[in-house]
C-alpha cells in the first residue's frame, strides 16, 4: 500500500481538516464577504456612473467641462467621496472595508487576518467587483459602452507608456497603505482613516490617472476588463498594487515595530463585530 507522500497526496486527515476550516470560516463569517462584495460593487457602479457623466462626449457635463484636469477632478473627488462613504457605513465598518485584494494580501502577510478569510475576501471583491460593472452597464446601456472614452472605465497604462504606469501604481499603492497602517494602528487618529484615504483616491485619480488609469486594484481592474475584453497590460494591475502595499507594509514594520499593527479595519472606533486577529481595543498606543 503506498502513502501519501509517497504517492505526492496530502494526508487525508489534513486535507480534511482545512476543508473543515474553510466551511467554518464560511459558515461565520459570510455577511463580511457579502459585504466586501457589495462594496466594491457600490464602489464600481460609481466609477462607471462618473465615467460616463464626465468622459463620454454626449454627456451635457463633459461638454460643460471641456478641461481634461478638471474633469478628473470632479471624478476624482466623486470616487474620493464614494469611497469615504463606503468606508463608513455599517458594513465597511463591520468588514474592515478593504475593498482591494492587494490590501488583504498584505494584512494576510502581516498577520491580521485568517487565511481563509483572506480567500474568500479576495473571491467576493473580484466578484463583487464584476458584478457591480454588469449591473452599471444594464442601467447604463450605450453610454458606458459606446464609446473609447469610456468602454467599461477600463484602465490602461497612458501615454508615457508601461513601465511609468508600473511605477505609478506601485508608489501609489505604496503611499496608500503607508496612511492606512499610520492612521488605523493609532486609537487616537483611527476615525480619520478613510478620510485621507478617500482624499488619496481624489488626488491619485485627479494628478496620476493619465499615467495608469489610476486602479491600485487587481478586482476593480477585471471588473472593467472582462464586459469590455480589454487586457492590455493587466500584469501591472495584478503586480504593482500588491508590491507597493506590501513594501509600505515593510517599511512601517521597520520604522514602528510588528507589535502596533493591531487590527486590519479601516475604521475601527465602531462597535461593529470584529473576525480578525486583533488587539485594537483595550491596547495601549505607542
Amino acid at each position: 500500500m503506498k502513502s501519501a507522500v509517497a504517492t505526492g497526496a496530502d494526508p487525508p486527515a489534513k486535507s480534511h481538516s482545512a476543508a473543515q476550516s474553510a466551511t467554518r470560516s464560511l459558515a461565520s463569517h459570510w455577511p463580511e464577504y457579502l459585504m466586501e462584495a457589495a462594496g466594491l460593487g457600490l464602489f464600481m457602479i460609481s466609477a462607471c456612473a462618473f465615467t460616463v457623466l464626465l468622459e463620454h462626449p454626449g454627456s451635457p457635463l463633459h461638454q460643460a467641462l471641456p478641461d481634461p484636469w478638471l474633469r478628473r477632478l470632479v471624478i476624482g473627488v466623486a470616487m474620493g467621496l464614494t469611497a469615504i462613504s463606503i468606508i463608513y457605513s455599517p458594513m465597511g465598518k463591520r468588514s474592515g472595508a478593504h475593498l482591494n485584494p492587494a490590501v488583504t494580501l498584505t494584512f494576510l502577510c502581516l498577520g491580521k487576518i485568517e487565511t481563509w478569510d483572506a480567500v474568500f475576501y479576495v473571491l467576493a471583491q473580484f466578484v463583487g467587483g464584476a458584478l457591480g460593472v454588469m449591473l452599471a452597464a444594464h442601467v447604463l446601456g450605450a453610454m458606458l459602452v459606446g464609446d473609447a472614452a469610456v468602454n467599461y472605465a477600463v484602465t490602461l497604462p497612458g501615454n508615457p507608456g508601461r513601465w511609468i504606469a508600473f511605477a505609478a501604481e506601485t508608489v501609489l499603492s505604496f503611499g496608500l497603505m503607508w496612511v492606512v497602517l499610520n492612521l488605523s494602528n493609532r486609537p487616537s487618529l483611527n476615525r480619520y482613516t478613510g478620510l485621507v484615504a478617500g482624499a488619496l483616491i481624489a488626488l491619485y485619480i485627479t494628478v496620476e490617472a493619465p499615467l495608469s488609469g489610476m486602479s491600485m486594484n487587481p478586482a476593480r481592474t477585471v471588473a472593467s476588463a472582462l464586459p469590455a475584453q480589454v487586457w492590455t497590460d493587466v500584469w501591472i494591475y495584478f503586480l504593482a498594487p500588491p508590491l507597493g502595499m506590501l513594501l509600505a507594509a515593510q517599511a512601517y514594520l521597520l520604522t514602528r515595530g510588528p507589535g502596533t499593527v493591531l487590527c486590519c479595519k479601516l475604521h475601527h472606533e465602531n462597535d461593529s463585530r470584529c473576525i480578525f486577529r486583533c488587539r485594537y481595543h483595550g491596547c495601549v498606543e505607542h
